[in-house]
């Protein structure tokens, strides 16, 4: 047992640059799991800067001065910003309450259908487990209604911590977007100098992050905007409210686009019925989300990130537990980080092997 750990702690830690990448990624974990909740408007100013930044290097190659550029991309995510808050969230928020206020509605509209369940299938539902289950969705619904009218009288506390963020992080975008270079030359002085491993890990991360959280965000206001006008168009109720939980669905791939089907066929259906604009409705979403998948992502991503389903839905699950919806969005950013440091993590064994191979095909 000791030669096994002598092993390998010999193999992936016999140099000093990756004892101490350990350290700082155990540190970082650390911190992000005890102090996330507090240092939420520093992290999200600090990525928001990052995705800032690549339009900053555009309008450089373009010839504009450091300075123009930067107050021209800073006055853009102000106006995006300001947009978001005083118009897309109150009414995305009205047309919630709005909808859950009805769904009890909506239910007595739907209950002739499920009754016709017992009939159809006998074997397998009763009339009284068909008016059991609606009356207890009632209930349920009618719980959560009632927590939706009363969120803005219960959650003060909430409601200041979230106009604090709100003033804190279009503060803390300026002056990281502004002092970039002094804030790395800083952080940089907390590094080894020679760290070939963290500067290879980092290209290979600046690389597919970047063009992953800037395309992300690029297909989700593209497709969140199609989406509305299409549902404008075909005149479904919330519309406005469907598009932005069709726009987000983007986040999670395989899932979300699946997932946002169930309310989008339910509004349908409660609306029409089964019928012509039911299938229209079904048919637009499914031709959207077969465009999106097919046409846009590969338009948009460059550089795509390779991870496979089953990593991709894991890391879903892992960071989506942890950090909740934050989680969920940076899920395959962080699985990309994990798999760079593993394929780029040195190992001694590995590179000896390696040698002997070349040494054996030269021979």
């Amino acid at each position: 047992m000791k030669k096994l750990v002598s092993d390998f702690l010999d193999r992936y830690f016999h140099d000093e640059e990756s004892i101490i990448l350990m350290l700082l990624l155990i540190s970082g974990l650390a911190v992000l799991l005890v102090f996330g909740g507090v240092l939420a408007p520093l992290i999200t100013a600090i990525i928001i800067a990052y995705l800032m930044q690549g339009l900053v290097n555009i309008l450089l190659r373009r010839g504009l001065p450091q300075g123009l550029a930067f107050a021209l991309v800073y006055t853009l995510f102000i106006g995006v910003f300001l947009l978001m808050l005083l118009f897309l969230a109150p009414s995305a928020w009205n047309q919630l309450r709005r909808l859950v206020n009805e769904l009890p509605n909506l239910i007595s509209l739907g209950q002739s259908s499920l009754m016709r369940l017992p009939e159809n299938y006998p074997s397998l539902f009763s009339e009284q487990q068909i008016l059991d289950f609606i009356a207890g969705v009632r209930g349920e619904l009618g719980v959560y209604g009632q927590t939706v009218l009363e969120y803005s009288l219960a959650s003060i506390p909430s409601i200041i911590a979230w106009i604090v963020f709100l003033v804190l992080v279009p503060i803390l975008v300026f002056f990281v977007m502004k002092d970039k270079i002094q804030l790395v030359s800083w952080v940089g002085n907390f590094l080894p100098r020679n760290r070939p491993l963290m500067s290879r890990i980092w290209l290979e991360m600046d690389q597919q992050i970047s063009n992953y959280i800037r395309g992300k965000a690029l297909e989700i206001f593209i497709v969140g905007s199609v989406s509305y006008l299409l549902f404008v168009i075909l005149g479904i109720n919330y519309a406005l409210l469907l598009s932005v939980l069709v726009g987000l669905s983007v986040i999670v791939p395989y899932l979300g686009a699946t997932v946002i089907t169930v309310p989008v066929a339910a509004v349908a259906y409660v609306q029409w019925g089964i019928g012509g604009e039911f299938y229209t409705v079904v048919l637009a979403y499914g031709v959207l989300q077969l465009l999106d998948g097919n046409v846009l992502v590969p338009v948009i991503f460059s550089e795509a990130v390779n991870l496979h389903p089953v990593a991709i839905i894991a890391a879903v699950l892992v960071f989506g537990g942890i950090w909740g919806f934050a989680g969920v969005f940076f899920a395959i950013p962080l699985a990309t980080l994990i798999k760079a440091i593993i394929n780029s993590w040195p190992g001694r064994l590995h590179s000896m092997n390696s040698k002997q191979s070349e040494e054996n095909d030269v021979a």
